[in-house]
């Protein structure tokens, strides 16, 4: 009974996640790019895949995933679960490096820490190295792990998609 209540309280709090959701999309593209380009679409489709797969150690949800682009900088805004529930965050890249790292929509009932500006601001500058890891040692949250998982995994996904629509959809 446990399960289907919350099941039930979910489905009723998924419009008002979407009504947030598309509005930090905005705010965070807004103040990515000032005036935000159209978006594109981005199919993770051929040798993408396993790539995509070996960073989040699962396929991805969807079979594409939106991107703007203007010059050099990139945003992506990705989904992957922390414990139980989805976290959404926009990644912006510049030149094959972090920009900005924003949590977007934070959906766990644990872990919100990951949300803190001191947190995010340790992406700054990372890029991805050979073995597709970040460069930079990211510092944890004792009791925020699978969130900060899923932090420094979205971010390794952005910058290898950076890296493949960079290279004119070259894996």
């Amino acid at each position: 009974m446990t399960a289907l209540r919350t099941l039930l309280l979910l489905m009723l709090a998924l419009p008002a996640w979407a009504a947030d959701q598309e509005a930090e999309i905005s705010r965070f593209l807004g103040e990515t790019f000032g005036q935000p380009p159209a978006a594109e679409t981005l199919w993770l489709v051929g040798d993408l895949q396993p790539a995509v797969r070996g960073i989040l150690e699962h396929d991805y949800p969807a079979a594409r995933v939106r991107y703007w682009r203007s010059g050099t900088r990139t945003a992506w805004v990705l989904d992957e679960i922390g414990k139980e529930m989805p976290i959404t965050v926009g990644i912006a890249i510049d030149k094959g490096a972090v920009e900005r790292v924003k949590v977007l929509v934070y959906r766990e009932s644990r872990g919100w820490e990951v949300k803190s500006p001191s947190f995010t601001a340790q992406f700054f500058g990372s890029k991805l190295d050979s073995g597709k890891k970040l460069d930079k040692q990211i510092d944890g949250i004792s009791g925020a792990t699978l969130s900060v998982r899923a932090l420094s995994r979205l971010t390794r996904l952005a910058l290898l998609l950076d890296r493949h629509v960079s290279a004119g959809g070259k894996p």
